[in-house]
């Protein structure tokens, strides 16, 4: 939950919090029951009033935020498009916390494709929301390494901490006029679009090792990675590109070796990729 931490350092902050948007409850896991967002629990546990409007763009919806009044709001992996109209209908505007060194990796998975593009480090951008994607000016940024062996969700989680940290040590300096909004350069900027289940398939006839561990270290965890061995489709949750066999199952690849270390088969539980290789006999 990438908002969780920001939210919590506002209110820890002093910050009078009016009102709390998220999406609208959803039906999802076993026996399809209705699922409340983490932010929407985290709100209520708060007493914080929660507005969850189907579309923002709406004008129901958005007469519903512009009562409140706030002199500044702010959007944290919201996951809809504001339109300008809301963006700038607060007195101080609408400030964003990105998981990334903007202007790299503008869009909706920017700690997924931090790992996947195989760079060393990546940070949390504080900026002025304008009508683009992510392309608005830039308040305040800081840098955080990307270890070798770094997950998505440990690396987000760094990153969810530090944005709370880092927004609430800019807003009194921005409310009086301190910080001065610098334009993104034109330089640089990448895209880092929505990732689905198909986007998890490793392909050792089209990928080197390395590429392949970025993908399980990005996606194993959470939209899922999976290879074909022999006639059978594992989900992959863990493995290694230096070559080094001990225990898994060793994949040749375009450029090295990947080693699976953790795996799940069809209908069966997660475990090790030796226990499922003696299982096979």
């Amino acid at each position: 939950m990438f908002g969780g931490p920001t939210l919590n350092q506002l209110r820890e902050a002093g910050h009078d919090v009016a009102l709390v948007i998220t999406q609208p409850d959803r039906l999802g896991g076993r026996g399809m029951r209705m699922l409340q967002s983490a932010i929407k629990l985290q709100a209520t546990e708060m007493h914080l009033p929660v507005f969850q409007p189907e579309r923002i763009r709406a004008e129901e919806a958005q007469a519903r935020i512009r009562k409140v009044g706030a002199d500044l709001m702010v959007v944290v992996a919201y996951g809809q498009i504001l339109p300008a109209s809301l963006i700038t209908a607060p007195r101080l505007g609408t400030l964003n916390v990105h998981a990334s060194l903007l202007p790299r990796h503008r869009g909706p998975a920017p700690v997924e494709w931090a790992i996947l593009s195989g760079g060393t480090e990546t940070g949390v951008t504080i900026m002025q929301m304008d009508a683009g994607v992510d392309t608005g000016p830039i308040l305040t940024q800081e840098r955080v390494a990307i270890a070798p062996d770094e997950s998505a969700g440990r690396l987000e989680g760094e990153l969810a901490a530090l944005g709370g940290r880092l927004l609430v040590r800019s807003l009194e300096d921005y409310a009086a006029g301190r910080i001065r909004p610098l334009p993104q350069p034109a330089e640089g900027a990448t895209r880092a679009p929505r990732l689905t289940s198909e986007d998890g398939k490793l392909d050792p006839t089209r990928m080197s090792a390395e590429e392949m561990d970025r993908r399980v270290r990005a996606l194993g965890e959470r939209i899922g990675t999976w290879i074909t061995v022999g006639s059978v489709e594992l989900k992959v949750f863990r493995g290694h590109a230096d070559g080094q066999v001990d225990e898994g199952i060793a994949v040749p690849t375009t450029n090295g070796v990947y080693v699976v270390e953790e795996v799940q088969p069809p209908g069966g539980r997660r475990m090790s990729a030796a226990a499922w290789l003696r299982g096979r006999r």
